[in-house]
C-alpha cells in the first residue's frame, strides 16, 4: 500500500520494482492518492495497481483509507519515493512467516541521492529518513513506514493512526500505542530498500526546504508527547550546525542546519502563542 500526492515520477520507479514482486506473491498492490495530478491514476494502472482516494489529506489518512481498502494480511506499507529490489518483499514476507509472536515489522531503508547530493563530510547522517539496525533480525523500538508491515490483528489492537500527526511521528505514535499494549516490533535485516531523491531534489535548496517543515512537525510531535526541549537546547543544536557547515565545509550540514531552525521557528511560535494566551 502506497500513499502518494502528485509524484508520478517517482511512483513509476516504485511501482515499477515493487510490481513484479508482489505478482509473483500473489498480493496485491494499492495506490492511495490524495493528490491532483492525474497521470498518477495511469502509473498506478499501467503497473496493475488499485487506486484509492481517501477523503482527507495526509500520510496518515491515505494510511487508514489503504488499510480499510486492502483485503490482504498482512498488510505492507511503503513510500512512493522508494525502489525496492528484488528479493525484497519474499524477505519480508519471509520473516513475518517465520515469527508469529509478532505482528509489526520493518526493514533497513538506505538514502539513495541521485547525483551524488550535497558535499558531505561524512560524519553527518544521511539528509533524508534512513534505518539501519544492524545485519541481524532482532525486536526494536521502531520502524519507518516507508518500509513496514502490520498483521490485521495489531491493528484491530491499536487502532487507526492519528489523522491529526502530519510529518514527523505519524508512524511513531501508532507503535508506541502498539508497544504500551504489549505488542513488539520486528527488524528484518535481509528487507532492505532504497529511499530516493532524485537529482532535481537532491540538491541542497530542495533537501533544505523539506528538512525546515520536518523540523518544524518534529516538534510539534515532542510537544504532543510531553517532551520539548527548551529553546535555549534548540538554539545550540542550530548553533551546532553552523559550526559544524563552517569547520568541515559540509553542504549537508546545511540542511541539517535547516531541520534544526524548522525546530527554533515552531519552538519561538509556541512561546509567542503561550504568551499571548
Amino acid at each position: 500500500m502506497i500513499p502518494t500526492r502528485d509524484r508520478p515520477e517517482y511512483l513509476r520507479v516504485t511501482l515499477a520494482s515493487i510490481a513484479p514482486q508482489a505478482q509473483r506473491a500473489a498480493a496485491e498492490v494499492l495506490v492511495v492518492d490524495d493528490g491532483r495530478d492525474p497521470s498518477t491514476t495511469a502509473v498506478a494502472e499501467h503497473h496493475g495497481a488499485r487506486v484509492i482516494r481517501p477523503r482527507s489529506p495526509g500520510a496518515n489518512a491515505a494510511r487508514n483509507a489503504g488499510i480499510g481498502a486492502a483485503r490482504g494480511d498482512p498488510i505492507v506499507l511503503i513510500d512512493d519515493d522508494v525502489e525496492a529490489p528484488s528479493g525484497w518483499l519474499q524477505a519480508l514476507l519471509e520473516g513475518v512467516t517465520r515469527t508469529p509472536d509478532r505482528d509489526v515489522f520493518g526493514g533497513p531503508i538506505r538514502a539513495r541521492l541521485e547525483g551524488g547530493g550535497p558535499r558531505a563530510c561524512g560524519r553527518e547522517p544521511p539528509p533524508i529518513t534512513t534505518l539501519d539496525l544492524g545485519s541481524e533480525d532482532r525486536d526494536v523500538a521502531l520502524v519507518w513506514g516507508a518500509n513496514m508491515a502490520i498483521r490485521r490483528r495489531a491493528l484491530e489492537l491499536v487502532g487507526k493512526f492519528d489523522e491529526t500527526i502530519a510529518g514527523r511521528g505519524e508512524e511513531e505514535d501508532w507503535q508506541r500505542r502498539y508497544a504500551a499494549q504489549g505488542g513488539r516490533v520486528r527488524y528484518l535485516f535481509r528487507a532492505g530498500l532504497d529511499h530516493r531523491r532524485t537529482r532535481e531534489d537532491a540538491t541542497v535548496r530542495s533537501l533544505s526546504a523539506a528538512a525546515y517543515g520536518l523540523g518544524r512537525s518534529a516538534r510539534r510531535y515532542d510537544a504532543l508527547k510531553g517532551a520539548v526541549p527548551p529553546i535555549s537546547a534548540e538554539l545550540r543544536t542550530l548553533a551546532g550546525c553552523i559550526w559544524h557547515v563552517v569547520r568541515r565545509r559540509c553542504a549537508t550540514g546545511i540542511v541539517l542546519g535547516a531541520h534544526a531552525l524548522g525546530r527554533l521557528r515552531e519552538a519561538l511560535d509556541e512561546a509567542r502563542t503561550g504568551s499571548r494566551s
